[in-house]
């Protein structure tokens, strides 16, 4: 099946450029092509790679701890509507057999999804610093003893496998290198490491933060922790909740000048209240309120948030980000990070042709996944 893509300004990995697009069983055939298929007009829109968000716990009222595949498709639909065509099915310290459960979820997802396609799995936690909990359930925290204590951790067959940790716990610094030579994609979060137990952690393989400044010992200039180390490391990569909670629009800007666009992915951290307005939620064992978009356990944390990658790479945007620069911040560095850029995060000739097309106000117009259009709700 062949399609041409008409009228968009493209966003390529090295600038904007007004340019058809050829699509061809999936796949991008040709940049700036003549072609007699059916053609799909994008006059006014921007044309990106589809978002991928690594980092998500639940939407439209489903949580991924307690779902089943069909669940993680309602999910799936949902994020394709948001411009997201890839996504982790992110996990909270739970029980043995509630990993169990979902990771099964997670394998029939991964074949049967209509939707944005369930790359795979990532725990937060359970091997996080019970004084940076944040909203996760310290009864389920562990420490590291030996290689079978990953039997725990099930991961489905041929999926992208991530997991948030924080070196300083027992037996951190060996977790890393056993997660490494399971071949887990390794993010530092929920910590309150000292640099040396960091130094140690990323010359193990760690090379990446999660929820940079989120769940971290915060920054003091006489006990530079976490957060200095991880903005003066150019081989760390880092990622963010772009929703103006979690993390103030100035900071953003800060992070954005030091760190670049090149180091930084975006994420939603979002749980299943997104997508569904202000109100209370039975969620993870207790309530979370949501009002004015601000997420909130019984004890005032903020518990995830409620955006879409579309509102991030929209936040940013409207503090002049270039579509360029969202494009590797949503799509291309999420895609490194997970080793899938071989095959998707970017336009290119050869890739999936995972898409999004935005209109003049940041809305989404048009997404394809693997060549498949997925309109616009609205």
């Amino acid at each position: 099946m062949s399609v041409l893509l008409t009228g968009a300004n493209v966003v390529l990995p090295d600038g904007e450029v007004a340019a058809s697009m050829l699509i061809e069983n999936g796949r991008i055939a040709a940049i700036d092509a003549q072609s007699n298929a059916a053609a799909i007009d994008l006059s006014n829109t921007t044309l990106l790679p589809g978002f991928i968000d690594v980092h998500i716990h639940g939407a439209v009222g489903v949580d991924v701890m307690e779902a089943s595949s069909d669940g993680l498709n309602e999910i799936s639909a949902y994020l394709a509507t948001q411009g997201v065509t890839g996504w982790l099915v992110t996990l909270v310290p739970g029980s043995d057999e509630n990993y169990a459960s979902v990771s099964a979820a997670v394998g029939e997802s991964m074949n049967h999804s209509e939707g944005a396609r369930v790359l795979g799995i990532h725990y937060e936690g359970p091997y996080v610093n019970s004084a940076q909990c944040g909203a996760l359930h310290t009864e389920f925290f562990k420490t590291y003893s030996s290689p079978q204590d990953l039997d725990s951790l099930p991961v489905p067959d041929n999926a992208v496998h991530m997991i948030t940790m924080a070196p300083e716990v027992g037996g951190g610094v060996e977790l890393v290198r056993e997660l490494k030579r399971r071949g887990w994609v390794i993010s530092i979060g929920h910590t309150r490491a000292a640099l040396s137990v960091l130094d140690d952690a990323c010359a193990a393989g760690a090379h990446h933060m999660t929820h940079f400044m989120n769940a971290m010992a915060p920054l003091h200039h006489r006990s530079p922790g976490p957060i200095a180390w991880g903005l003066s490391r150019d081989d760390v990569t880092i990622d963010l909740i772009a929703d103006g909670i979690h993390l103030d629009p100035f900071m953003l800007r800060v992070l954005m000048k030091i760190k670049g666009a090149s180091s930084i992915s975006l994420i939603s951290d979002a749980i299943a209240a997104a997508g569904k307005g202000d109100g209370d939620y039975q969620i993870w064992g207790e309530t979370i309120t949501v009002k004015n978009r601000r997420t909130a356990n019984a004890s005032g944390s903020i518990a995830g948030s409620v955006i879409s990658m579309l509102d991030a790479v929209n936040l940013l945007h409207s503090l002049d980000v270039s579509y360029t620069d969202l494009a590797r911040m949503a799509s291309s560095n999420p895609a490194k990070l997970l080793g899938l850029d071989h095959d998707c995060g970017s336009i290119e000739v050869g890739k999936r042709a995972d898409l999004v097309a935005l209109d003049q106000h940041g809305q989404v117009k048009l997404t394809l996944l693997g060549g498949r259009s997925i309109p616009n709700p609205r």
